[in-house]
C-alpha cells in the first residue's frame, strides 16, 4: 500500500460525539474527506440538522443522531443506532465537553458534576459502549480529545473541574489502550492548545496576552488544522500508535 493511501477511511465508519459545531464539525468533515461514513451525535436536534445540510452539500456521506450523552441509556442506543445506521462501527472521536471558568472555592457541586458528567463519564461510557461492538467486529479505534488544560493549569482564568477532567481522559486513554490491545482496538488522544471556536474566545484582549502571546507560535489554531492529525490517528497510517496522547498547540506547552 502507498504511504497516501494508508491515510484512506474508504468503507469505514465514524461517530463523532458533539460533531455539530466548532472542533466537532472539523473532525466530522476531516474523516468524511477521507472516505468514511460518519454519524455525529450531539444533543441539539437543530445544529444537528444544519451540519448534516452543510457537509452534505458538500458532497459527505453524513447523517445525526440526537442524544443527550450523559444519560447512559442513550448512550447503549446511540451505538446501536449509528451501527443500525451505517453497518458497522470503526472509528469513534469522543469530542462533546464543556468547560466552566470559576477559581476552585466557589465551583458549586452541581459545576463540578456537570463537567465531569460530560468530559469524562459520557466519554468512559461511549468508549466502552463502543468496544463491546468494535470487540466483536474484530477491532475499532477509539480517538478522545484532551486538552493541554491536562499538562498545565491555564491563566488568567481558573477551570479546575475542567483541567482534572482533562487529566483524567488522558490517563484513561492510556488504561483503555492497554486493555483493549488484544482485541485490536486502539485508543489515542489529543491535546489541542487554544483553537478558535465557540468555547474559546481567543479573540478578547484579555485573554490574548495569555493564550496567544505564550505560545512559541504566537497564534490560536483553527478547527481546521486540528482536523487532520484525527485523520491521520483514525488511519492505518497511524497502525501502530495505541495509548498515545498528541500534543498540538503551536508550542504553547514548550516553556
Amino acid at each position: 500500500m502507498a504511504v497516501l493511501d494508508t491515510f484512506s477511511l474508504a468503507g469505514k465508519t465514524a461517530l463523532v460525539t458533539g460533531g455539530n459545531r466548532g472542533l466537532g464539525l472539523a473532525f466530522a468533515r476531516g474523516l468524511a474527506e477521507a472516505g468514511a461514513d460518519v454519524v455525529i451525535g450531539a444533543r441539539d436536534s437543530h445544529k444537528n440538522a444544519q451540519a448534516v445540510e452543510t457537509l452534505r452539500a458538500e458532497g459527505h456521506n453524513v447523517r445525526a443522531l440526537a442524544v443527550d450523552i450523559t444519560d447512559p441509556a442513550a448512550v447503549d442506543g446511540l451505538i446501536e443506532d449509528t451501527v443500525s445506521a451505517v453497518g458497522r462501527l470503526d472509528i469513534v472521536v469522543n469530542n462533546a465537553g464543556i468547560a466552566i471558568h470559576r477559581p476552585a472555592l466557589e465551583v458549586p457541586d452541581e459545576e463540578w458534576n456537570t463537567v465531569l458528567n460530560l468530559n469524562l463519564t459520557a466519554l468512559w461510557k461511549v468508549s466502552t459502549a463502543a468496544a463491546r461492538v468494535m470487540r466483536t467486529q474484530g477491532g475499532g479505534n477509539i480517538i478522545n480529545v484532551g486538552s493541554i488544560s491536562s499538562i498545565i493549569v491555564n491563566r488568567p482564568q481558573w477551570q479546575p473541574a475542567y483541567n482534572a477532567s482533562k487529566a483524567a481522559v488522558h490517563q484513561l486513554t492510556k488504561s483503555l489502550a492497554a486493555e483493549w490491545a488484544e482485541y485490536n482496538i486502539r485508543v489515542n488522544a489529543i491535546a489541542p492548545g487554544y483553537v478558535k471556536t465557540e468555547m474559546a474566545a481567543v479573540d478578547k484582549p484579555e485573554f490574548r496576552r495569555y493564550w496567544i502571546e505564550d505560545a512559541a507560535m504566537k497564534r490560536y489554531a483553527t478547527p481546521e488544522e486540528i482536523a487532520p492529525t484525527v485523520v491521520y490517528m483514525a488511519s492505518e497510517a497511524s497502525a501502530f500508535m495505541t495509548g498515545s496522547v498528541v500534543v498540538i498547540d503551536g508550542g504553547y506547552t514548550l516553556y
